[in-house]
């Protein structure tokens, strides 16, 4: 359990985010100390005078042995920022969740993973279009991820798994809180092959405010969001809006301007968003055609120090094999093993000349300057 429970403490208590997270831990060093902290030192850590009196009140009837039990008695498992195991996209955003509740299994593989997110009132095209996709990606090795609603959502979780892929839930509730109830099957049947995810505590029940913030976790999860279909108000319009901010690539499924529920997409791909035409432009368009190849990589070496060091050196401008070898003080043979191994894993790209950039903010600079 470690300190975990603690984690939960303070995740349950309202007003405490990321940001005001981070200053814990960084004032007390862990969150067990914080937890048990005076309130003159909860206020010179920054909580100020309102949410300090909110932890001392949450200390005094919260059991967190007895929240833990919970938790473990249902099967669901905890990720925090100090888990290597935590989503490592999710990590990249601003102000990632700092807990994560798990039921299924979130594996290294799901690295690569779209979202399909559009309308509840699916028209029969948006359903063919969202079958086909969610298969396509399903049958490539790449897991789907979406958001367990109605229409779309579900649509796409149910062909991913139909076509023997893997898929993922992001919930606007605790992940014991099934919404809507009529997808319950459908989630019993991700935990198989994917899992259900949420940062709400466990016993969270679903609340329209909910939804909206849970959809950064969906584009957070992916490396790119794919909008089906989607009115003017849609909330997958927020999905792709995350992603942008994210940058993650954004397609849009391009529909008749007579139709409501296309209205959204169209509006995306005239504001610079992809319009996806073709499944394989997708998987061609992210480099996902060596799918295969890059996960046998990934699991023949796992990310270590070598690896986190190049990847703080490297940015969008082309660093040689050379100079990394001198900022990063280790022997060439190693930085270009490292390099070759980091380049399969789809992390850095060759740009010629031995010189080397980091895909990601390479392709987050053209996201935004194109």
């Amino acid at each position: 359990m470690g300190d975990k429970k603690y984690w939960i403490g303070f995740n349950l208590i309202k007003g405490i985010g990321a940001v005001r997270l981070q200053g814990l831990i960084a004032y007390f060093g862990d969150l067990e100390s914080a937890w048990h902290a005076d309130a003159a030192s909860l206020t010179a850590a920054g909580l100020g005078s309102r949410l300090t009196e909110r932890v001392l009140q949450a200390r005094e009837q919260m059991d967190l042995d007895q929240v833990w039990a919970n938790i473990e008695r249902q099967g669901i498992k905890i990720l925090t920022w100090e888990d290597a195991a935590y989503p490592v996209r999710l990590r990249e955003i601003d102000q990632p969740p700092p807990v994560l509740f798990i039921r299924g299994e979130y594996l290294e593989d799901d690295l690569f993973a779209v979202a399909l997110v559009g309308t509840r009132r699916v028209t029969p095209y948006g359903r063919q279009i969202t079958e086909e996709i969610a298969s396509f990606l399903a049958a490539n090795g790449i897991t789907v991820i979406s958001g367990l609603a109605r229409g779309v959502d579900a649509i796409a979780h149910q062909s991913a798994l139909k076509a023997g892929g893997r898929s993922i839930a992001v919930l606007g509730s605790g992940v014991d809180k099934i919404y809507p109830p009529e997808h319950r099957t459908l989630a019993e049947q991700m935990l198989e092959r994917g899992a259900i995810v949420s940062d709400y505590a466990v016993g969270t029940p679903p609340d329209a405010s909910n939804f909206p913030p849970r959809n950064r976790i969906i584009s957070g999860l992916s490396l790119a969001v794919v909008v089906i279909e989607a009115g003017e108000t849609s909330g997958a319009l927020i999905t792709a809006e995350f992603a942008a901010e994210q940058g993650r690539e954004i397609f849009a499924v391009p529909g008749s301007i007579l139709a409501p529920q296309s209205k959204g997409t169209n509006k995306l791909i005239q504001n610079g968003a992809y319009p996806l035409l073709n499944t394989a432009d997708l998987m061609q368009a992210l480099d996902l055609t060596r799918t295969g190849e890059h996960k046998s990589a990934r699991k023949a070496l796992p990310a270590d120090e070598t690896e986190a060091r190049v990847l703080k050196l490297l940015g969008s401008e082309p660093l040689h094999v050379d100079e990394i070898r001198n900022q990063a003080g280790l022997p060439i043979e190693k930085i270009t093993a490292t390099l070759a191994l980091m380049e399969l894993k789809g992390m850095v790209r060759q740009v010629g000349g031995m010189n080397y950039v980091v895909i990601r903010e390479e392709a987050t600079e053209y996201k935004v300057n194109r």
